[in-house]
């Protein structure tokens, strides 16, 4: 059996873990990752980077439709629009295979040694490794395990044939005549929608009492309008039950109401769970937060010198925060002092129209005992939403009434969320209304109505 030792040893190359060893080679660490795939996990392989290609695509693809049967507002029309997926889905692999080679070039750059293959825990500071050339031992002083999540799967509708997860339905080449989508999370809209635009029959079925119940209702009610625009229907306190007799349809219940579904394809979007299982937890003690591994506020286990990092430790399970912890770990591995104090971690749904959540929404700020100021913009008065025919959804602005100190930022309209950014910043730098309402927003963009929600929350708005 080879072995090799090395300071820091990363459990998964997803964006936790390569980012995590990233930085520690940066900063001098002798550092080893190994990945059971491909670099870059989960988000770039199977997850964020394809459903955002593809929902691109459909998007551009509804526009030439829409132009095609007269429709377009803006005066265009052509000859009837097609799609070949199959090519669609090559582009894709080939945005995906490019970010694949960059993740290998940075880790290589950074002097990480990269093993591929299936890894088992000996003990806390020793890993097997099953690669193609044969079994390799690891030492290491630290552990990063950064496993990230799986798609959960329902008892009576495992996957396989005409059941998908998101995964399989990134790599459909023929487009479902009919799909029927098993949860309104932000997964499953976001692949329903562009679906939809595309051309498929979509039926959304949600168990809980409205869509995107992680978001609050207000944010969510643009998109159920367009769901029914697209011609999308959604069913809640719906559960889906199983597969029809002959397999071409899915059995589902409404408040006792059994009622069946046309779905060639049954696309099963009910959540994630952590990867805790197959590479020999067993042999090490770490103590659990639910199905979760329990972590403080550096990352840290419940034993000495095992980090765990990303959707492994819990909610909220993105790619982002994962990237940051890993580069926090890997600082604290090269001697560093370096802590979780992050005010905000911005959540996006690439719906249509998209949506962003950072910090508090008035809800949560008023259940912790806060009173607050809220200011609400309108993208119906914002000239470039209205040149880009993006006149549906706001910008809202939560913060402290004594103080003015911004608590929570959220928006719901087209491209919002590439408002994230200033949004987590001026929560992270701990804003007031006041910073915000008297930063100038150039014009004519969208941005402006996050000044002019400041300014609404101030009590003297601009332009409503």
């Amino acid at each position: 059996m080879k072995e090799i030792s090395c300071k820091l040893l990363v459990l998964g190359a997803g964006p936790g873990g390569y980012v995590c060893a990233i930085r520690a080679g940066q900063l001098g660490v002798d550092t080893v990752i190994v990945e059971r795939a491909k670099a870059g996990g989960t988000c770039l392989n199977v997850g964020c980077i394809p459903s955002k290609a593809l929902i691109h695509a459909a998007e551009e693809y509804h526009k030439l439709h829409a132009a095609a049967s007269g429709r377009s507002p803006l005066g265009l029309s052509l000859s009837a629009p097609a799609i070949n997926l199959k090519q669609t889905v090559a582009w894709k692999d080939g945005i995906v295979g490019r970010l694949n080679s960059g993740v290998t070039g940075l880790l290589k750059k950074a002097g990480v040694k990269a093993v591929f293959g299936e890894a088992r825990f000996v003990d806390g500071k020793t890993v097997d490794v099953e690669t193609e050339t044969g079994q390799q031992r690891i030492r290491a002083e630290a552990v990063v395990i950064a496993t990230g999540s799986a798609p959960v799967e329902l008892p009576d509708l495992p996957f396989g044939g005409s059941v998908i997860s998101s995964t399989e339905a990134l790599a459909l080449v023929e487009l479902p005549e009919t799909l029927a989508v098993i949860g309104g999370g932000y997964i499953g809209l976001e692949l329903g929608t562009a679906f939809a635009k595309l051309g498929s029959k979509v039926t959304v079925l949600e168990a809980m009492d409205r869509i995107l119940p992680q978001y609050d209702a207000e944010l969510s009610r643009p998109v159920m309008k367009r769901l029914g625009e697209l011609g999308m229907e959604v069913f809640t306190r719906t559960t889906a039950k199983r597969l029809s007799a002959d397999k071409r349809g899915l059995l589902a219940e409404e408040n006792g109401r059994a009622f069946e579904v046309p779905a060639k394809k049954v696309l099963v979007t009910v959540g994630r769970g952590p990867v805790t299982e197959g590479w020999g937890i067993q042999e090490i003690d770490l103590d659990r937060s639910g199905r979760f591994i329990r972590i403080d506020d550096q990352c840290r286990t419940s034993m000495r010198g095992i980090y765990a990092i990303g959707d492994v430790t819990g909610e909220p399970m993105l790619a982002h925060r994962a990237m940051a912890q890993g580069e926090m770990v890997a600082e604290i591995v090269a001697g560093q002092k370096r802590s979780w104090d992050k005010r905000c971690i911005p959540a996006v749904c690439f719906t249509d129209p998209e949506i962003v959540s950072a910090g508090l929404s008035p809800e949560e700020a008023r259940a912790a005992g806060i009173e607050v100021r809220i200011g609400q913009f309108p993208f119906q008065a914002n000239g470039r939403a209205m040149t880009t025919l993006a006149e549906d959804g706001f910008v809202r602005v939560v913060a402290r009434a004594d103080n003015h100190l911004v608590l929570g930022i959220h928006a719901v309209g087209h491209a919002v969320s590439e408002l994230s950014a200033a949004f987590a910043l001026a929560i992270e730098m701990g804003a007031r209304l006041e910073d915000v309402a008297g930063t100038i927003h150039a014009h004519p963009t969208q941005s402006e109505a996050f000044q002019e929600a400041a300014f609404k929350a101030l009590g003297h708005a601009l332009h409503i």
